[in-house]
Order: structure tokens, then C-alpha cells, then sequence
């Protein structure tokens, strides 16, 4: 396979590319390359939506899980729960696992409320359905008018 050169003839496209690279790194730091990719992916997400981003990110993890197996999700997994866990020591995990057990017993209470409500309000209804037949009921025939009564 024959390397493209450019003019000079020493360097391929992709040694002078990265040299470039290199270059921009030193004279404008990491910073300006965060800055340009945060742009160029709000540009993509404006024109292509968020679902591009969901269907590019699903089809890059069945590549990965077929070419690597889901061992290695397991792995990485491991590796960065380490890695938390070594940066910000274990009671990290009971920090996280507490606050996320308060959130959850908030929107049970929450749900339950809603529940509550919403029952209250249906009975209301159905009771007050039951009130109005009763007080437009008309009132019940006189007995000396009855059809089975003759004077």
C-alpha cells in the first residue's frame, strides 16, 4: 500500500496532519479543542437531531460488543468503578446510594399522593353523579291520585 506524500516528499498526509495537530495543541492548549468539538456537536444535534447521537452511539457499542464480547463492558465497568472508588473513597458509594434511595422514597410518597388525589377527586365525582339523580327526581305521586285508587 503505497502512503500518500505530500510535497515534500519526507512526510505522509497523516505525519503532517498530526504534527499540525501537535502544533495547534502547544500554541492554544486542550481547551480550544473542547471548545471547537462542543460546537461542532451542538451544529450536528441543531441539523440532525438527538436521535443521531442515540443511533451513531448504539450502533458504536454493538460494534464494539461484537468485535470485544460483553466480558469487556464488564471489565471497563470494573476498571471505573475502581477508579471512583480510588479517587473518592468508598464512602462515596454510600453517599450516592443514600441520596438515591431518599429520591426514590420521595417519588414513591409523591406517587402515592397523586394516587390519593386522584381518587378523592373520582369519588367526588362519582358521588356527586349519585346526588343529582336523586334531588331531580321528581316527587312521588300523590296517593289520591293513584290510577289503583277510585273515590
Amino acid at each position: 500500500m503505497q502512503q500518500d506524500k505530500d510535497n515534500k516528499g519526507s512526510m505522509t498526509v497523516a505525519e503532517a496532519g498530526r504534527k499540525g495537530g501537535e502544533t495547534v495543541r502547544n500554541e492554544r492548549g486542550r481547551e480550544f479543542y473542547e471548545t471547537i468539538g462542543r460546537k461542532g456537536g451542538a451544529t450536528v444535534k441543531a441539523e440532525r437531531g438527538r436521535s443521531f447521537y442515540e443511533e451513531i452511539g448504539r450502533k458504536g457499542g454493538e460494534t464494539v460488543k461484537a468485535e470485544r464480547g460483553a466480558k469487556f463492558y464488564e471489565e471497563i465497568g470494573k476498571k471505573g468503578g475502581d477508579r471512583v472508588k480510588a479517587t473518592r473513597g468508598p464512602n462515596f458509594y454510600e453517599e450516592i446510594g443514600r441520596k438515591g434511595g431518599q429520591k426514590v422514597k420521595k417519588l414513591i410518597e409523591e406517587g402515592k399522593r397523586a394516587a390519593r388525589a386522584a381518587m378523592e377527586k373520582q369519588q367526588e365525582g362519582a358521588g356527586a353523579q349519585q346526588e343529582e339523580p336523586a334531588s331531580s327526581s321528581a316527587a312521588p305521586p300523590d296517593e289520591s291520585s293513584s290510577p289503583g285508587r277510585s273515590e
